[in-house]
């Protein structure tokens, strides 16, 4: 029987599922670059996403089990979290970019380009959902972290 969603608890691994969620609405998000910003940044913009990505993944496939588990999971929890970081930053810039020309960030099939008003609007609906996955994320790595501080508490005496 399913738990009625007011009621669920977040799962210590949902940092997880959001880093994938950050990851999939960053690729939308940069696929509104124009070519040649595309080239420049969203590479490495993608990158840091990936990087989120993996690191959360990482840090969730090690039990923390010993002090040496322990240490290796604070590793990686850390380097998501520092990736998120930069991807904020990177985001916000792209974010900018975007903003210079927004109607150009959005065209329909036959090449016709929004209003630059509803662009805008559009825009801004990304970048907001992007911020609030990041906000999450940054909030279940904390969570997560503290985790692991009382793990090595445990494990210490």
């Amino acid at each position: 029987m399913s738990v009625l969603k007011d009621m669920r608890a977040v799962s210590k691994a949902e940092f997880v599922n959001t880093a994938g969620e950050i990851f999939d609405e960053t690729v939308a998000f940069l696929s509104r670059l124009s070519a040649r910003y595309s080239r420049l940044i969203a590479d490495k913009t993608a990158d840091l996403a990936g990087e989120v990505l993996d690191e959360a993944e990482k840090a969730n496939s090690i039990f923390p089990s010993s002090l040496l588990r322990v240490d290796r999971r604070e590793v990686h929890l850390l380097e998501a979290r520092a990736a998120l970081m930069a991807l904020d930053v990177r985001l916000g810039r792209c974010y900018r970019l975007m903003m210079k020309n927004p109607q150009g960030a959005f065209t329909n099939s036959a090449g016709q380009y929004l209003p630059p008003k509803k662009a805008e609007e559009k825009l801004d609906k990304m970048a907001q959902k992007l911020g609030e996955l990041i906000d999450k994320e940054n909030d279940l790595l904390k969570g997560a972290l503290d985790y692991v501080a009382k793990k090595r508490r445990e494990l210490k005496k």
